[in-house]
């Protein structure tokens, strides 16, 4: 079976934006974007990874952040997603947003231009790698061994992998709030359509689910 490169619960606005510019230590998401508003549909599922109190939904957006982790071997991520910095490694004690236990539980392969030494927080492994995104993806279902990919973001490496023509599935959720200015991933679904299937399902949250596969 083909190891798939996928993007799982990737949310956008109503007008495509997933993350606002200036990003910052103090807001990973930039500038004028509330992670929590385009992320309340996922915050309120009971299976939710952070939820600190029993209780939250069941159904269609319960499933999805079920399955975020499901058959996932390695996660590409973008250095955006990774922190704030710019150019040259300053610090190395800083260790990411992620904590000391990081959500990925697999190893992490982060794109920058700038060399630094791999380490490990829990059971997660981050390798920062400097490459065409064939490469890195060949790198990443090397350390999957056998299970998929999962794509994390941001928006611009995204876009990178789709431009190379390497993702094999998309799940994006587009929430009901419309931001205006920021990072787009598109002015309209429709333009993955030449490359992809799509299936649209609303869900009860006011969300909805745009599922991707290629043709």
């Amino acid at each position: 079976m083909d190891q798939l490169l996928r993007v799982q619960n990737f949310t956008v606005s109503s007008d495509g934006i997933a993350a606002g510019e200036d990003q910052s230590l103090e807001r990973p998401f930039g500038h004028a974007v509330d992670p929590a508003r385009l992320m309340a549909w996922a915050g309120a599922t009971a299976s939710w990874p952070n939820r600190t109190e029993p209780g939250g939904s069941r159904g269609l957006d319960d499933y999805f952040t079920r399955d975020f982790s499901h058959n996932m071997g390695a996660e590409i991520m973008g250095r955006n997603k990774f922190g704030p910095q710019r150019g040259p490694w300053q610090d190395h004690e800083w260790q990411g947003w992620w904590g000391d236990e990081p959500p990925f539980r697999t190893p992490v392969f982060v794109l920058t231009h700038h060399p630094r030494p791999s380490f490990t927080l829990s059971d997660t492994t981050f390798h920062f790698v400097d490459g065409e995104p064939a490469t890195v993806l060949a790198q990443a279902r090397k350390a999957a061994q056998g299970k998929d990919v999962r794509l994390g973001g941001g928006v611009t490496t995204v876009r990178e992998f789709l431009d190379a023509d390497l993702v094999d599935t998309l799940h994006v959720v587009v929430a009901p709030v419309e931001l205006g200015t920021g990072l787009r991933l598109w002015d309209s679904s429709d333009e993955l359509l030449d490359r992809f299937h799509r299936e649209v399902v609303p869900s009860p949250s006011g969300v909805t689910h745009h599922l991707f596969w290629r043709r």
